[in-house]
């Protein structure tokens, strides 16, 4: 899908130098908005700025400090399920 929008030329010369780097940043913006709303997978945002890799997405998402919400109670799931796969071997 393809999507426009229209803005002051003025504006879109501050924002970017070229229009597709405007439209890049219209994107990129998009899809960090979605993504902190949980609406998007890394690995989605990952399709969507056509990365190579996982660590290439991440290291986007840490840029623009895109965090998804991590608390204690995950933290330990995640942990009982290392010492599960750890003791299964």
């Amino acid at each position: 899908m393809q999507i426009t929008i229209e803005i002051p030329d003025d504006i879109a010369n501050q924002l970017a130098n070229t229009p597709d780097q405007l439209s890049r940043r219209a994107l990129e913006s998009l899809v960090v908005e979605a993504y902190r709303h949980r609406q998007i997978s890394t690995a989605q945002v990952q399709r969507l700025l056509n990365f190579s890799s996982r660590l290439a997405t991440d290291a986007f998402l840490k840029a623009y400090e895109a965090y998804l919400p991590y608390t204690v109670a995950e933290l330990e799931q995640d942990l009982q399920a290392i010492d599960q796969a750890i003791t299964q071997q």
